[in-house]
């Protein structure tokens, strides 16, 4: 830096153009938000980027290029990468990409690209497009990703920020909305990712956010874009955007051809990317799957009564997906790195704690006794629907339906307790007096038949 300037991108700082892309969903579970990504046009005076020259050595001068940064760049190969992603450790990336190639991708998946041109400075051009290239070196091109707080949209809003001389004045103009309303804007046609994060964001998500916390979000940056003003440290003002254009339409066509590829397994052998994809086609939805679920525990609740007993496999097979669910529920809450999944209130519900009911289960079925455990799965059941309406929390839809169908196994239990059956037909004490009436009735028989003789 000499007099307070940057150094020139091969000396030609005047021509630089900035623009924002953003880029409509796709049917990847990590598409359905949309991206954000920096696309810098430098022109031609020496080297230029392209197949042979891609990438650039450390330190090497970008000339004659039309190059989009992106910050949403993972390495799934690297070692453990699915359990530092559960522990909320998973390391994102900025990788400059030939806009040529950029643009291909979402041509060929169908989804539209929206360019904001910034209204930046030639100076405030050359710093952004700097900062980009420093980011770009291997010691620092990672970054530690976070869903709601660190993406590849609110990296790339910070890039501008700090590069404008000034500030940038947003306007109140987004929706008052909390987390989990705008990710369901998103995944209203995905129920089953839909359900997905509301089993595991919890009550921090419910809040109402402020302009900025709302960024998070490719299309409401954008929209923030559009209004906002550079504010100059000399009171001056200009907007944050030039012009706007749409680059590529949206494509319903190629989005639901590529979704049916997906699901046919005829997506040109990328299978890597296919157990990633969500089908908004598919009918059978958390709902549906609950529905199910509860006339099965209904049937077998009445196949009980008619038999008699308890079928206590069925409790546990329950206590078992249960305690599954339980368990990973638990986990994140006092592990993972992620997002509001630390104040989670429907561990409640699905914890592990289930899983000490199981062998109390099965000794009582074996021994025919009976057990408190149906006692104390009533009790956190009944207080758990008693106090929901009351928690600050939006729940995912299954969660009640589910608590309602888990009722009904301490309900029959003590149903058929109290009509004196037990796990194998009456109860212990029932059967005890039974049998001690009849050997009583077998000895004075054989008496009575020892004084004839």
């Amino acid at each position: 830096m000499v007099n307070g300037q940057q150094p020139m991108v091969n000396g030609q700082s005047d021509s630089i153009r900035v623009t924002l892309l953003t880029c409509s969903p796709g049917p990847e579970v990590y598409e359905l938000y949309g991206h954000t990504a920096i696309r810098v046009q430098t022109p031609s005076t020496g080297r230029t980027l392209d197949e042979e020259s891609f990438p650039l050595e450390e330190g090497e001068a970008w000339s004659g290029s039309d190059v989009v940064f992106n910050y949403g760049v993972f390495d799934m190969s690297k070692p453990y990468f699915a359990w530092h992603f559960v522990l909320g450790e998973t390391d994102y990336m900025v990788q400059p990409i030939p806009w040529k190639y950029f643009v291909r991708e979402y041509e060929e998946r169908g989804s539209s690209i929206t360019e904001q041109e910034l209204n930046l400075t030639s100076w405030e051009a050359q710093r952004l497009t700097s900062r980009l290239i420093e980011n770009c070196l291997p010691e620092n091109r990672e970054y530690r990703y976070n869903f709601l707080y660190k993406n590849c949209t609110t990296m790339v809003r910070d890039m501008v920020e700090d590069a404008i001389n000034g500030r940038i004045q947003y306007p109140d103009t987004l929706p008052h909305q909390t987390y989990r309303e705008i990710l369901h804007r998103y995944t209203a046609e995905h129920p089953w990712a839909q359900e997905g994060n509301d089993l595991l964001l919890g009550a921090d998500v419910d809040t109402v956010l402020s302009e900025r916390a709302a960024m998070f979000v490719p299309d409401n940056l954008m929209q923030a874009f559009d209004g906002a003003f550079i504010c100059t440290p000399r009171g001056d003002m200009r907007p944050l955007v030039r012009s706007k254009a749409v680059l590529i339409a949206k494509s319903e066509e190629l989005r639901v051809k590529n979704e049916s590829n997906h699901l046919d397994g005829s997506d040109d052998g990328n299978s890597d990317s296919s157990l990633f994809t969500l089908h908004s086609s598919l009918k059978f939805t958390p709902l549906s799957a609950m529905l199910a679920f509860g006339i099965i525990c209904i049937i077998i609740m009445l196949l009980e009564v008619w038999a008699k007993r308890i079928f206590w496999l069925w409790d546990v097979l329950l206590l078992l997906l249960q305690g599954a669910a339980g368990t990973l529920l638990t986990f994140m809450f006092f592990f993972s790195g992620h997002p509001a999944v630390d104040s989670n209130w429907q561990i409640w519900l699905l914890n592990p704690i289930v899983f000490v009911g199981i062998p109390l289960v099965i000794i009582s079925a074996i021994k025919h006794k009976p057990t408190r455990w149906y006692a104390f799965q009533f009790t956190v059941l009944a207080l758990f629907l008693l106090f929901s309406p009351w928690i600050p929390q939006v729940f995912a839809k299954i969660t009640v339906p589910l608590a309602l169908c888990l009722l009904t196994r301490p309900i029959s239990y003590y149903l058929l307790r109290g009509k004196g059956h037990g796990a194998r037909g009456k109860r212990p004490e029932a059967r005890g007096k039974e049998q001690g009436a009849r050997s009583k009735e077998t000895r004075t028989k054989e008496q009575g038949a020892r004084s004839k003789r």
